[in-house]
């Protein structure tokens, strides 16, 4: 009997049936009808004698239903064709989607293409005295604070150098090391120039000029210039491939990306160094990093651990020989983003060594694809000192559901995912962290219509 009331309610919501009065009458008469016998009886014998009666009327009001009802069969066959279609669609949506958000991250907005061109034509105005940074004999001093920033990115660089001295107690003390490529050169010199960051010191470098890093020196170089480099980001037929979108960013091919490496070089008479990406936001002043005993290791890094993504087996070839028998595939990761350098240690360690053997054995790419995490993991394998998690705080380009107590108390923030604070496609309510060290009355922002 209940289950007879079931089918009778769901007859009278369809099409069908609603379009027949005088069957939709007949039901909802039946449905009173057995409801009613059905009261609040708990069993069978609770039942009325006519109970029986009225089931046996319902089930020639469903019969008649049933009747005029469509095809069950070629419904449920209709609705399979209408699934199948609809998630052919979606695959590819996604898969478009997917694209396109790539290609948005790899792609400078009008803005940010204006302010260099704006910055450079003005950079050549001025006479070379006026050309130079104050204070260059701070740039090695190894009492000092310095930091090693590398971006061709003017408005990143100039939030990173604001942040960061927002908080420190002593700016004099601090020493900020940038290096950019030929195309931002004059750009970036212009904007710190223009927007002398108080008692801060800058340097402003040419990667060019750092002559000794050549292909005959470097396996990375020798590698980014190869034919089969170029062919893996730019033959058109391998554009069909999403799964491997993310390591086609453009960005692998600069040696900016890849100088990290080279640290010692670049700075041979300082013993430290913090290592800052142009995607952080500095909340905190950094001053404690350049005293803590990193313990004969290299790199003081914030591990992430219980954060599969930068779990080793996710990014090494573990079918490969030589990555199953050095490494665990468990070991617990840790963040390129915000990193203070030993450089002495470095240096005894010999560490850009390391770095080259590793780098010469992945000449095919078949222990890692490209980027400078995996061959970070590698090179730093066993050096890492692990730094309290409040140091850093990854995931706002994206992960829209990072825990705000988390962010608030973080020291750095890192923007690393695609969705940049820079691009419309930035994640709104992390935009207003970067944002407001972004100085927005600055006529070259204006000039080149840069807006909150």
């Amino acid at each position: 009997l209940k289950d007879l009331l079931i089918r009778a309610k769901v007859y009278i919501s369809l099409p069908a049936i609603k379009s027949n009065s005088r069957l939709t009458r007949e039901l909802r008469l039946r449905i009173k009808e057995l409801s009613r016998a059905i009261g609040d009886a708990a069993k069978d014998t609770d039942l009325p004698k006519s109970a029986f009666e009225k089931l046996k009327a319902m089930e020639q009001s469903l019969e008649k239903g049933k009747q005029i009802q469509d095809n069950c069969g070629a419904s449920i066959k209709r609705l399979r064709a209408m699934l199948h279609s609809t998630e052919d669609q979606l695959r590819v949506h996604k898969k478009k989607t997917t694209f396109l958000a790539q290609l948005t991250a790899k792609t400078l907005p009008k803005g940010l293409h204006c302010l260099p061109l704006r910055l450079t034509t003005e950079y050549y105005t001025l006479n070379s005295s006026q050309q130079n940074f104050l204070d260059e004999d701070k740039l090695e001093d190894p009492r000092l604070y310095h930091y090693a920033l590398f971006s061709d990115n003017i408005l990143a660089a100039a939030v990173v150098v604001n942040s960061t001295i927002s908080h420190v107690k002593h700016p004099s003390k601090h020493v900020f090391h940038i290096v950019t490529d030929r195309l931002n050169y004059a750009a970036m010199r212009m904007w710190f120039l223009r927007n002398s960051p108080g008692k801060v010191t800058i340097q402003v470098q040419n990667i060019e000029e750092f002559t000794w890093l050549n292909s005959s020196y470097s396996p990375v170089l020798k590698q980014l210039g190869s034919p089969s480099i170029r062919d893996y980001y730019f033959r058109a037929h391998r554009s069909n491939s999403v799964s491997n979108l993310k390591y086609r960013n453009p960005k692998y091919l600069s040696i900016l990306n890849h100088l990290r490496f080279y640290l010692p070089e670049i700075f041979p008479k300082l013993n430290k160094v913090l290592f800052l990406d142009d995607d952080v936001v500095v909340q905190k002043d950094l001053s404690d990093l350049w005293s803590l005993d990193l313990k004969g290791n290299v790199n003081g890094a914030v591990e992430t651990c219980g954060e599969s993504f930068h779990r080793f087996d996710r990014y090494l070839n573990f079918s490969h020989p030589l990555i199953s028998k050095n490494f665990d595939p468990y070991a617990c990761g840790w963040a390129y983003g915000m990193n203070i350098f030993d450089l002495a240690e470095w240096r005894r360690q010999n560490i850009t060594g390391v770095y080259h053997r590793w780098q010469k054995l992945n000449h095919d790419r078949q222990l890692w694809k490209l980027g400078t995490l995996p061959s970070g993991l590698i090179t730093f394998w066993k050096r890492i000192h692990p730094l309290n998690r409040s140091w850093l705080v990854l995931g706002l380009g994206y992960n829209p559901n990072v825990n705000q107590r988390e962010i608030e108390r973080a020291a750095v923030i890192h923007y690393n995912g695609n969705l940049k604070p820079w691009l419309e496609i930035g994640i709104p309510k992390y935009r207003n962290y970067w944002a407001k060290y972004v100085d927005y009355d600055s006529v070259y922002l204006r000039d080149c219509n840069i807006n909150p």
